[in-house]
Parts: C-alpha cells; structure tokens; sequence
C-alpha cells in the first residue's frame, strides 16, 4: 500500500542510496593503503532519482506502444573520485572519505524523518484528524 505513495517509495529510495554510498566509502576507507586504488563515490541521489519510474513516457490506453518505463535502482553507481595520488597511486582521503560517511548517515536520517513524518500525516488523515 504505501509503495504506491510517491514520498513514501522516494524515501525508500534515498535510504537505499545512502545506504550504498555508506558501503562505497567503507570500500574506500578498507583500501586506503592498496597501492594504486582509485577512491570512488557514489553519483547523486538527485541525478539517479530523476531518471526513476513515472519519468518516462506511459500508455494511456492499451494499444499505445512505448518503450515502458526505464528500469530504477536506487543503488548508488560508484564514480571514481578525482584527486592527488600519493607516491604509490592511491588517491584516498581518509579526512574526504570521514566527511562523505558523515553526508551518507545524514542522508539516511534525513530518510527517515522523511517517513515518518509522511507516515503521521497519513495516519492523521486517515483518523480523521483526531
């Protein structure tokens, strides 16, 4: 039921995505003395949301031929990190790398605030405001 509610699933989303970069730079942070290993990040929540179900065109009746909605994860794509390697190629900031931990558990939090929020207005509504 409450998959069909856009902030619920976009709440859902964003938890995942934070969830996924949070292992993206727990990756980082366990190779930081691999010689040669190139930091990575996870794209923005923003831009792989936009691209998510209802974005794309629809059928409004059943001849209509379209090409379906595009498939959506919420899976954060990792990127590699751009910046200064040290003398044996690794590129990792352990201080860059405590920095994105801390925007990825804000996320998550910010996620939750965000459902359960929704969830009281739902709840409110469905009372009757009592």
């Amino acid at each position: 039921m409450f998959e069909n509610l856009e902030i619920f699933s976009m709440a859902n989303a964003l938890a995942r995505h934070s969830a996924s970069r949070q292992s993206v730079v727990a990756e980082n942070i366990a190779n930081a003395d691999t010689p040669g290993y190139r930091a990575r990040d996870a794209a923005s929540f923003a831009a792989s949301y936009e691209t998510g179900p209802g974005q794309g065109l629809t059928a409004t009746r059943p001849g209509h031929v379209f090409a379906g909605e595009a498939e959506y994860s919420a899976e954060a794509k990792a990127v590699y990190r751009p910046g200064a390697a040290s003398p044996n190629g690794n590129n990792v900031s352990i201080e860059q790398e405590m920095f994105a931990a801390a925007e990825a558990a804000g996320d998550h939090q910010k996620a939750l605030a965000i459902y359960r929020s929704a969830l009281t207005v739902l709840r409110t509504s469905l009372s009757g405001g009592k």
